[in-house]
């Protein structure tokens, strides 16, 4: 029997000890010597399983700490980021791929401001404003990576507020999508003293909108700050690359 067979054969123990000990998200499995004893495999064939398990969402393995069932939300998460997976090293190597993102931001956001206007409990609110005031602490502070991440956590924040748990796994998978490569032209989005003002007036309006419950609001809020965003990001690599091929002509005075 081929150790894949064999690994196979092993998750399939491990599912059925789940379901057998009633397991809940977050529970944790016997430690692995304990469970090759168990299970009469050796350790190798239990570490593979426990990989196929976790690349499945079932199971989460931590350095050092266990293996331990995994929450619904990562579960969720798991399956919607999988199929992402082989793009991701063509996304790296291509700035491109940022365009492609806020399309379907562009799609999607809408919706999650509309429904965070409508459906936002008081803590949402809260958090919302909280997120908001973070982003704006995060100006000026020369991190502009810094700065995009609290960018994101605003609009996970939105998300959240949406109380729909697909549009948030697929919001904060786009968000790591973007994450990966920072390309330089995204950095000066978030420094340049032309485009702070207006990006944090749409933020700003956009907050206001989900925090008056008012969904039309909201949702018109997002896409005027997405088409700004994609806008802008086109001229500044324009910008750029005008001043690459300017810096590879012959000097004028060589």
């Amino acid at each position: 029997m081929s150790t894949q067979r064999i690994s196979d054969k092993v998750a399939a123990q491990l599912r059925a000890l789940v379901d057998e000990q009633q397991l809940q998200p977050g529970d944790r499995l016997p430690a692995e010597r304990t469970l090759a004893v168990q299970l009469g495999v050796s350790r190798t064939a239990l570490r593979e399983a426990i990989a196929q398990l976790g690349s499945q969402g079932l199971l989460v393995a931590r350095v050092g700490g266990g293996t331990f069932v995994a929450e619904p939300a990562a579960r969720a998460r798991q399956a919607l980021d999988e199929p992402l997976a082989p793009y991701l090293p063509l996304f790296q190597g291509d700035p491109e791929y940022r365009f492609d993102v806020l399309e379907i931001r562009h799609a999607l956001e809408g919706a999650t401001a509309w429904h965070a206007a409508l459906r936002a409990t008081d803590d949402d609110r809260v958090r919302i404003t909280q997120a908001f005031q973070t982003m704006m602490d995060a100006h000026g502070k020369d991190d502009p990576a810094g700065e995009a991440q609290a960018d994101a956590a605003f609009h996970l924040s939105i998300a959240e507020a949406s109380h729909n748990l697909v549009l948030l796994q697929v919001m904060r998978g786009l968000f790591d999508l973007l994450q990966t490569n920072i390309s330089q032209s995204r950095e000066k989005l978030y420094t340049s003293a032309t485009t702070f003002s207006p990006l944090s007036d749409q933020h700003r309006e956009m907050m206001d909108a989900v925090l008056a419950g008012d969904p039309e609001r909201a949702r018109a809020a997002a896409h005027a700050h997405l088409a700004f965003v994609h806008t802008t990001l086109r001229t500044l690599d324009e910008n750029e690359a005008r001043r690459a091929r300017a810096s590879r002509l012959p000097s004028p005075h060589g």
